[in-house]
C-alpha cells in the first residue's frame, strides 16, 4: 500500500503545475494562467553520498550531473529525478528548476523565477528566501503548510537575455 501511495504521490508531483482558481460570477471556477515551475526533483538529505549513490544505482538510477566530491549528485531513472545532498539541506526538499528541461538543458521560453516570485507573493504566500532583482540565476524558497521546504532554483538567465 505504501509503495502504491509513494508511486501515486511521485506521479502527481512530477506533473504539478500551480494554478490559481477564482470564483466566477456564475459560481464556477476559472483559472488564471498557470505557473510553469520547471523541472521537478526531490532533493534528499543523505548521510553518506557514496552509500546513497550505490543504493539508488541498484534501483536503476544513473548520474546525470553533480560532483560527489562536492557532496551533491543528480540521478535519474526513467521519469524520476532525485538529488542526493550531503550537508547542504536540513530536510528533504521539493525542487523545481525554472528554465530547465529534465536533462538540465536550458529552455528558450519559461517563467522567470522573479515573475513566479511576484505571483506567489501576490497570492499571499510567505517566502523564506527570495530571488534578487537581477536577470541571471536566482532561487527562492517557501514552506508548505506542513513545513516541507519547496526550492525554486533557476540556473539560467531570464528568457530573452
Amino acid at each position: 500500500m505504501t509503495r502504491i501511495f509513494v508511486g501515486m504521490l511521485m506521479l502527481c508531483l512530477s506533473g504539478l503545475v500551480v494554478t490559481r482558481s477564482t470564483e466566477s460570477p456564475t459560481g464556477g471556477n476559472s483559472k488564471e494562467q498557470s505557473m510553469q515551475l520547471g523541472n521537478f526533483s526531490v532533493s534528499l538529505v543523505v548521510k553518506d553520498i557514496a552509500k546513497s549513490r550505490e543504493f539508488y544505482e541498484k534501483l536503476g538510477f544513473h548520474k546525470i550531473m553533480g560532483d560527489e566530491a562536492k557532496n551533491w549528485l543528480i540521478l535519474q531513472n526513467s521519469t524520476s529525478t532525485i538529488g542526493l545532498f550531503q550537508g547542504m539541506f536540513s530536510k528533504n526538499t521539493l525542487t523545481y528548476n525554472p528554465g530547465w528541461d529534465r536533462s538540465g538543458h536550458a529552455l528558450s521560453e519559461f517563467d522567470d523565477i522573479r515573475a513566479i516570485q511576484k505571483r506567489l507573493k501576490a497570492q499571499g504566500l510567505t517566502l523564506t528566501t527570495e530571488a534578487d532583482g537581477s536577470t541571471g540565476p536566482a532561487s527562492l524558497m517557501l514552506m508548505d503548510p506542513d513545513g516541507n521546504p519547496i526550492l525554486l532554483d533557476q540556473h539560467v538567465p531570464s528568457p530573452g537575455n
